[in-house]
């Protein structure tokens, strides 16, 4: 079957609303995890979060992404009194994250806009403190897409504050809408990981957020190497498959960056490769199809939803793939690859790089189910989810947790 012809329908299952957890537990390392595949076989058996480093190879290499979730959720007020919700969902003007958080004085970012009838033209306005400071925030729409469902809008602010700064201090945690539920001052912590630090994502790799120092320290402790990637997490990764067929689902494009030193590890790893989080295996993966790119001369900054399954794609191993990267980078004299990525992964997916993924349950009809369904193959995510909810396993962002390990 031709991958774009794959029914969304077969992704289905009946996720009853008590089994979505609204809150992490309050240790993070003491939720469920399922373990399925590896040297004991693939019966899903249950174990614990903190069990984790002796559960993973001995030679394995743990890939996390680093990103860390910004208060993109902004509320805003007009000189009429109307308020409005500006979600800030990737930069536009500085384009580059980083100098984007770093702008003092004014900036613009692709955004959603609730209650944008009441917003057609004219400033919001809002007056904020920072570290005993005032500072006066406006914000003003430039731009608006075709189709109406994201504006381009220009923020500017006093103080000669980054506009890292002032975002933490005017916005708050996007948590997802299937919590149903408003964010808490507790969501501020909960929904990031340990080990985040690069400014960027709406929405939290979620994977991460079962880690902490002690099973970090535990993975360290045997030896298994830990690489950094980033993968800023649009809202896209909450937008269901409407269409019948997943080939008429358009994939969001999600921002990627990667140290050269991480590549040139990755080009050189001998055992098991270990995402943690599906933002990883994004990520990972995509390096992969980057470097085929680059070696047909075609790389245009961005990985195409469908070229993983392309007639053309050169069949490279992944040391000659991930080699066309660094040869790409060192003629440049660049020390970070930068990219964006649309990738679809599903049933028919060949994976290069991941031998082992560290996830959470996903929604029903996902694009991360289908991931999910391509790494184990054929029919096994339904054993995997029918044991997890006849076991009392807790669902989505802040539930329970799953080891994949191919034999």
């Amino acid at each position: 079957m031709d991958v774009t012809d794959i029914t969304i329908d077969n992704f289905d299952y009946d996720l009853p609303d008590e089994r979505i957890a609204r809150h992490p537990l309050a240790q993070r390392d003491a939720c469920k995890l399922l373990v399925y595949g590896g040297a004991d076989g693939t019966a899903p058996r249950q174990a614990v979060f903190s069990d984790l480093p002796s559960l993973l190879p001995p030679d394995a290499t743990l890939v996390y992404n680093n990103t860390r979730v910004i208060n993109a959720r902004v509320v805003m007020a007009k000189d009429t009194g109307a308020r409005i919700e500006i979600f800030c969902l990737e930069p536009v003007q500085p384009a580059d994250y980083a100098q984007n958080f770093a702008s003092v004085q004014a900036c613009e970012w692709t955004c959603l806009v609730g209650n944008s009838k009441r917003w057609k033209s004219g400033l919001l306005t809002s007056e904020i403190d920072i570290d005993g400071q005032p500072c006066t925030l406006t914000a003003r729409r430039v731009g608006i897409a075709e189709g109406g469902n994201s504006s381009t809008v220009r923020f500017e602010w006093t103080g000669g504050f980054s506009f890292a700064r002032v975002i933490e201090a005017v916005g708050e945690i996007p948590i997802p809408p299937y919590l149903n539920r408003s964010t808490e001052p507790s969501d501020a912590t909960d929904y990031q990981t340990v080990y985040s630090h690069i400014d960027g994502s709406v929405a939290a790799p979620t994977a991460g957020l079962h880690f902490t120092p002690a099973v970090l320290d535990g993975i360290a402790a045997r030896g298994i190497r830990s690489l950094e990637v980033t993968l800023h997490v649009g809202a896209g990764t909450f937008r269901p498959v409407k269409s019948d067929s997943i080939g008429e689902h358009p994939m969001h494009s999600e921002f990627i960056a990667v140290d050269r030193s991480v590549i040139e590890a990755l080009a050189a790893v001998n055992g098991p490769v270990i995402a943690v989080g599906t933002t990883s295996v994004r990520t990972l993966e995509s390096l992969y199809h980057i470097g085929c790119l680059m070696s047909q001369g075609c790389w245009d900054g961005e990985v195409p939803q469908w070229y993983p399954y392309a007639a053309d794609h050169p069949a490279l191993s992944v040391p000659d793939a991930l080699r066309a990267v660094l040869r790409y980078l060192d003629e440049r004299g660049l020390s970070v690859l930068t990219a964006a990525t649309r990738i679809i992964i599903a049933s028919g997916y060949t994976y290069r790089l991941v031998r082992g993924m560290v996830t959470n349950f996903h929604q029903p009809r996902s694009t991360l189910l289908l991931l999910v369904s391509a790494f184990l193959g054929g029919e096994r995510w339904r054993e995997v989810y029918d044991y997890a909810l006849s076991h009392d396993f807790r669902f989505l962002s802040y539930g329970d947790a799953c080891l994949f390990l191919h034999e």
